[in-house]
Parts: structure tokens; C-alpha cells; sequence
């Protein structure tokens, strides 16, 4: 028979905005006189006894803040959980394969255990095979360790346990959340890797990785892009048995995340295994020769697949089936055809400029004649350093260049999503209210924005608690609310998952198209700036030093120039349509440089 699941979302449940727990009142088994559900002594909120539920399923549909599942978990997944975090919460069943000589990349949503399989890995959390119960104390902590070692015995993955319990792994791990670094560390760059480097490899990881000019910065000037270089230089830097990556490469450029890659390639060669997880599929095929796939349900529980080939595992993770469990954890497959979305040829220009230069003590940027349309969703590429930003302050008029012509239809209103998200004290709610006005309440609004970003459930949080993912999904979400002419969103897809980066292309395109604007996408996704972008701005030059903007152009010449700068041919899975990086000097490699074809569309 299979297991019922009963979770609580504790930052979700909220008895006084609800009228005193409305799940106990509603509950069938509660009406009959037993406690399934009940309040909780220690936090006052709802509890649910798992062996009384009956999965009727009014809980959760009646739940307003959606703090409520009831899950019938696979009835394959008879096992017990490696790890429980308490009651009625997430329930983690297996761990990732561990293999030497090898890269293993992990794919799935977020909230379904990546990062929490990756903690059990690098002893940073003592799994509880499911009892949550057990007191944090050094007796409990060499009994878990024995009945964890006896579940895996006569595996690999018992032998490293047994290793990794008594301190015999030397483990290597960058942790998700870079933007935290400043908080733990000070000093500069230089002194934190110098602490760290057991290989003698510093001076050629700073210069690989184009942190020369920064390195001597204090860890507290550095921006997310270098704190991200810091931290992977510093992991690289260790000698280790296992190197964890946890999403390695956002707030990286494109050209960055191919350096990046290679630079994990290369620690296999040491013998050690290496782990990464990662969102951007195409940074993700290049960097593994094996996949794992996680599947569940986001904050309830979740399951790794067996171990499985990079095009195999990534494309039944797109289908989402998984062959050898027959098992379907999503009931549509992901596909990358071109969007079904085309901007009006005839449209009304909204800003046109011509032969821009603006220049500042070390760095100069030119911008050749270009224009901007309603309706039209214009893609940004290129190097971090090359006066991005810059240009989005020329076009909104809050910088003026030094020569050139910039033209206006009007006074346009222009709403903008930095690229790192700085959180205000203050719920999602409140901040979509103070952005979106009444349209909030509208069934367009909800239904395209709320439900297709999945933040609804999120309306009580505060902003100061969201994950980096739900964090960027509601900033997106306020910045496109209002009325504005030009939007700009700066690496919307950072930290969101796979499925969340589509359904947010999906809406940023229908919402620009509906409400007549333009709308400026800076991203360095190659999958997602295709799929979402109707034309390209294409940033070249000497990064830190000088720009120069090319285009608007078509995405097949935009992509071919961003490529074609990094000495990178990309191609199409013939399945997923996805786009795949070639692996260098090999035939396809060659045979699009020959024709000077470094991007298929």
C-alpha cells in the first residue's frame, strides 16, 4: 500500500489570518471526534497525524495559503526516507551516485532536496532515516551514523558514508547562496584564496576565470559575478576526495560558465569525484558525463533516479518520464520550439538612438543606430563589463551621452529588475498591491502572472525570506505589474529552475504583447534568451575597458556573433530541440566553423 505524505508549510500557515486553524474545523476525521488535525504546543500552527489522515483532500483545496499537501507517494517508494526535517515536513529518499573519475550533474525543480542531498553528502546534516524525533547529541549522532552505514552496506555509497563519518572524505563544497559570502568572510579576495590554495594553482585559476583586476578587492566590494569566481577558485583550490558545485554558474556571463566548466572538467583528472547541480541545461550537458535525475514535489519530498548518460538523462528530464522507473513525475514534456509569439512588423518605435558614445574614466562605450518597438521583446548577450547597464541608463535617459542622438516617443515610464534583487521588509502581497494596484485583483493578472509564476502561495511571505529563485519570480512579477512603456529585467532567470524559466519567458513575452511596451531582457541562458527574445543586442569589446553594441539583429545572426566572439559553436538536440554546446575540435565543431555556422536555430 502506499505511504501518505501530510506536509505543512510552516512559513505558510497562518491560524490568526485564517480564523483559528479552518483545516481542523473542515476536517472529516476531526468532526468524528479524533485529532488529525491540531495545534501545534510549540508553534501554534496546524499538525496533521499521519496515520488518522484519509487524503481526503479538503485540507489542502481549502487551505488560503496553500500551506497544505496530502501526497500518495509512488507506490514503488515503499523504502523508509534517508532524511525527515520534522513533522509534516519534506522527506528526502535516496542520495546522489558518488564516482570517482567522473563528473555527475544533478537535475530537477527547485525545493525537492538538491541542496539538502548535497549537505548529507558533505557532512554538513546527519541524515535521520525519517525520525526527526531524535535530540541533536553526540550519542544520537554515532547512532545514526550506524543505522545510516547499515542501510547502505556492501554499496559504494555505505563505503563513503563509513569514510565521510569518520572523517576520512576531504570534501570541497560551494554552496547555492554566493550573495552570503561577505557575511562569513572579510578581507580581500587575494588573502581568502591564498588561505585556501593547496594546489599552487591560484594565480592560474584568477587569471583563467578574468579576476586579475579584482582579485585585490575586499570580499565586500566584489559583485555577484566575482563573488561566484571567488567562490569556485576557492572550492578548485582544495585538495579533495569530492568537490560539491551547487549551481556554479549564476550571475556568470556566457563566457564565464564555458570557463567554468572546463575548470571542473579538469578535477576528475585528479581522481576525485565531482558533483554539480545546475539549471542552465546547455552549462549542464557540457559539464557532466553523467546525470541524475530528482523528481517529487516542491517542499514535500524527493527521489534520485539512477545515474544515467548526459543526453539520456537530460532529455527524459525535458519528457518527463523516467523509463527505467516508469515513472512520469510531470504530466507534460518540455519542448523548445520557437515561440509561438511574432512582434508586429509595423510597430510603433518607442525609442530610437544613433551612434551613441559615452565614456568614463577607464571605459568607453559606442552603440551603433538601433531602435526599440512596442510589443517586442529585445534580448541582451555578451560579457559582463561591457557597459550593459550603461546602455539601459542612455536609452531611459538617466545617463546622457556624450555624443550621439537618442529619441523618445515620449516621456516614457521605465521599470527595472537589477540584477541582484535587494529585498524590502515587507510581504509579496503588499509589494504587488503597491506595484500592480487594482489589476491585482483582475482574473488576467492572477492567472497569468500569479499562477504561471507559481507565487501565490508566496503572497504572506515577507521578501526578506524567499529563496533566491522565489525571490527573483516575484521581482519579475512587480516589475512587470504597473503601467509602464519600457521594461528591463536584468538575468531574470537566475536561480529558477527549468520549468519556472519557461512559464516566466511565456509570460514576460504575453504581457509585452498584451500591454503594447517594449521590453529589454539582459540574460546570458542561451535556451532562455532564444526562447523568449523576438531580437538581439549583441555587447563586444574588452571587457572593463571598452564596449561596442551591435544590432538590433535577428537571434540567428545575434547568436552567431555572441558565439562566434567566444569561439563556440552550439547545436540542436534532435529530440528536444534544446540547445547543445560542441564539444571542441570534434566534427560537428568543425564542420559548423567551416560554414561559419556557430549557432543552429
Amino acid at each position: 500500500m502506499a505511504r501518505r505524505l501530510a506536509i505543512i508549510e510552516q512559513d505558510k500557515c497562518h491560524p490568526d489570518k485564517c480564523g483559528n486553524l479552518l483545516c481542523a474545523r473542515l476536517c472529516p476525521v476531526n468532526r468524528d471526534g479524533e485529532g488529525c488535525i491540531q495545534k501545534s504546543p510549540l508553534t501554534k500552527k496546524a499538525i496533521i497525524d499521519e496515520t488518522l489522515c484519509t487524503g481526503c483532500g479538503i485540507c489542502p483545496k481549502r487551505c488560503p495559503y496553500d500551506a497544505i499537501h496530502i501526497i500518495n507517494l509512488p507506490e514503488k517508494l515503499n523504502e523508509d526516507p534517508i532524511h525527515r526535517f520534522g513533522k509534516n515536513a519534506f522527506e528526502l529518499f535516496n542520495l546522489p551516485t558518488i564516482k570517482k573519475g567522473s563528473v555527475v550533474g544533478i537535475i530537477g525543480r527547485n525545493g525537492i532536496g538538491k541542496s539538502t542531498a548535497f549537505k548529507i553528502l558533505a557532512g554538513e546534516c546527519i541524515p535521520n532515516l525519517g525520525d526527526y524525533t531524535l535530540e541533536d547529541n553526540e550519542e544520537n549522532k554515532k547512532l545514526l551514523h550506524t543505522s545510516v552505514t547499515t542501510k547502505y552496506s556492501n554499496t559504494v555509497m555505505g563505503k563513503y558514508l563509513v569514510d565521510l563519518f569518520h572523517n576520512k572524505v576531504k570534501i570541497s563544497y560551494k554552496p547555492q547562496r554566493i550573495e552570503q559570502l561577505p557575511k562569513l568572510v572579510s578581507g580581500t579576495a587575494i588573502e581568502l584564496l591564498k588561505k585556501v590554495d593547496e594546489k599552487g594553482k591560484l594565480n592560474e585559476y584568477v587569471e583563467l576565470l578574468d579576476l586579475t583586476n579584482s582579485v585585490n578587492n575586499k570580499i565586500s566590494d566584489l559583485s555577484g559575478g566575482e563573488l561566484q569566481k571567488v567562490a569556485i577558485i576557492a572550492t578548485c583550490l582544495k585538495k579533495a576526495d569530492v568537490y560539491y558545485f551547487d549551481e556554479p554558474s549564476s550571475f556568470l556571463d556566457i563566457t564565464s560558465r564555458i570557463k567554468v566548466a572546463r575548470i571542473i572538467q579538469t578535477l576528475k583528472e585528479e581522481n576525485a569525484a565531482v558533483m554539480v547541480i545546475e539549471h542552465d541545461i546547455a552549462t549542464l550537458d557540457y559539464i557532466s558525463d553523467e546525470i541524475q535525475i530528482i523528481y517529487g514535489e516542491r517542499a514535500c519530498y524527493g527521489v534520485l533516479s539512477i545515474s544515467k548518460g548526459v543526453r539520456n538523462g537530460i532529455n527524459d528530464y525535458l519528457e518527463g518520464y523516467i523509463p527505467e522507473d516508469n515513472v512520469r513525475f510531470r504530466s507534460y514534456p518540455i519542448k523548445f520550439s520557437r515561440s509561438i509569439w511574432s512582434p508586429d512588423p509595423h510597430a510603433e518605435t518607442l525609442v530610437s538612438y544613433k551612434d551613441l558614445k559615452k565614456s568614463f574614466e577607464n571605459f568607453s562605450l559606442h552603440v551603433k543606430e538601433g531602435e526599440i518597438k512596442r510589443g517586442e521583446v529585445l534580448a541582451i548577450m555578451g560579457s559582463n563589463g561591457l557597459g550593459k547597464t550603461t546602455f539601459v541608463n542612455l536609452i531611459s535617459n538617466k545617463l546622457k551621452a556624450d555624443s550621439g542622438d537618442i529619441k523618445l516617443e515620449k516621456e516614457i515610464k521605465i521599470s527595472y529588475k537589477p540584477q541582484y534583487p535587494d529585498p524590502e521588509d515587507i510581504t509579496v502581497e503588499n509589494y504587488l498591491k503597491r506595484n500592480a494596484g487594482k489589476e491585482m485583483e483582475s482574473g488576467w493578472y492572477q492567472q497569468n502572472i500569479m499562477n504561471k509564476l507559481n507565487i501565490k502561495s508566496l503572497l504572506q511571505s515577507n521578501l526578506k525570506n524567499l529563496s533566491g529563485g522565489e525571490l527573483q519570480k516575484v521581482f519579475v512579477a512587480g516589475c512587470l505589474s504597473g503601467d509602464s512603456d519600457l521594461i528591463v529585467l536584468d538575468e531574470p532567470s537566475a536561480f529558477i529552475d527549468i520549468e519556472d524559466r519557461i512559464n516566466l519567458a511565456e509570460v514576460i513575452k504575453e504581457f509585452t504583447q498584451k500591454k503594447d511596451i517594449a521590453c529589454v531582457v539582459v540574460d546570458h541562458d542561451v535556451q532562455f534568451v532564444e526562447y523568449l527574445g523576438d531580437k538581439m543586442l549583441v555587447f563586444e569589446g574588452n571587457p572593463g575597458k571598452e564596449g561596442t553594441v551591435i544590432g538590433p539583429c535577428e537571434k540567428e545572426e545575434g547568436m552567431n556573433l555572441i558565439l562566434k566572439s567566444l569561439g563556440i559553436t552550439y547545436r540542436k538536440d534532435r529530440d528536444t530541440n534544446r540547445a547543445r554546446i560542441n564539444k571542441p575540435n570534434s566534427q560537428l565543431d568543425k564542420e559548423q566553423r567551416s560554414k561559419g555556422r556557430y549557432y543552429y536555430i
